[in-house]
């Protein structure tokens, strides 16, 4: 492993009390969650969309709404439903009889951070509608094009057990998505302080106590720092062994694509400029491959009826492939 006492050759400072700063904006709302709120930092360094999964009660949507507070740039909120048209969350052009020519109203999905509550309640052509902005960061509609403007960020949520009435989201959709985060439910010292705090000032999260850190242009100039992070060759060896073991591995029917190779390279450089260095560690790839790929990889029927997950999977991979030093 590299010299713990390495010097820095990138001025990550800026980084460093930003992110500071951010949690300590988070924690005024938001008690635990501490690998959520860490994930989605991440996302945001690397310019990522992220996709959060959890039961209804665990804070899923409150982290996103807190975490945009925290960001002095626009903000939207869509509620996917089984009735929701493409046209609502793209926007549609309305025919002007002043102009006689037809004007284009913006949707919801022209902001910088949007948060979409159950994306998979939404059928299947609304869902396809975050095709192009996800990966293009832009929209076409009716021939003309129209750019989002930086930073763009989807933060969608989903609740895995209530399958009624959902739409499972397709494999291209997911593999769009640079983190899926699996929220759990809180310790008994987490939640003795949540029901504390209920206690004391009520059951409604106070929003207005969280204050902006962070501008546009200072996320344009932290995330130019850390495309800068340092990765060696052998490192990428290393993240490269990892994807081609998934198209391999006889438990799983779809492996990585490459994508997910670029994801985890982006994904390691953001946890490594959060943890204060300019260069990724194997431990950095480590801690980024399971959000990374868990909703990219698809266990074999056979193995799924034998109770083997995706994370059982991807904790043997990395056990297998022998680590870097």
């Amino acid at each position: 492993m590299q010299n713990e006492m390495f010097e820095n050759k990138i001025d990550l400072s800026v980084v460093a009390s930003s992110i500071a700063k951010i949690k300590d904006e988070v924690r005024k709302v938001i008690v635990g969650q501490e690998t959520m709120v860490e994930l989605l930092l991440a996302s945001i360094l690397a310019d990522g969309h992220v996709l959060i999964e959890g039961v209804p009660g665990v804070a899923k949507t409150l982290t996103s709404k807190v975490l945009a507070r925290t960001i002095s740039a626009d903000f939207s909120r869509i509620q996917f439903t089984p009735d929701l048209m493409p046209s609502d969350v793209t926007g549609v052009s309305v025919f002007n009889q002043k102009t006689t020519e037809f004007d284009f109203k913006k949707g919801p999905i022209f902001s910088n951070i949007v948060l979409i509550d159950e994306i998979n309640r939404a059928p299947a052509k609304t869902q396809a509608a975050l095709f192009e902005v996800m990966e293009e960061r832009q929209i076409t509609v009716d021939g003309n094009t129209y750019l989002m403007d930086p930073p763009f960020m989807i933060l969608a949520t989903q609740n895995p057990i209530d399958q009624e009435g959902t739409y499972k989201l397709p494999e291209a959709q997911l593999d769009r998505f640079l983190f899926k985060i699996v929220v759990r439910y809180p310790q008994a010292d987490e939640e003795f302080l949540i029901l504390k705090d209920a206690h004391q000032n009520g059951s409604r999260s106070d929003l207005s106590k969280v204050t902006a850190v962070l501008s546009k242009l200072e996320i344009k100039e932290i995330r130019e720092a850390v495309h800068k992070v340092h990765v060696e060759d052998h490192l990428i060896r290393y993240i490269t062994s990892i994807i081609q073991e998934t198209r391999n591995n006889a438990s799983l029917y779809l492996g990585a694509s490459p994508r997910a190779s670029v994801a985890i390279l982006r994904a390691s450089k953001a946890i490594a400029a959060i943890r204060g260095r300019d260069f990724v560690t194997p431990e950095d790839i480590q801690e980024v491959t399971s959000p990374v790929l868990e909703h990219r990889v698809v266990v074999t029927a056979e193995k799924e009826m034998e109770g083997v997950t995706v994370s059982d999977v991807l904790k043997q991979i990395i056990k297998k492939i022998e680590v870097p030093r």
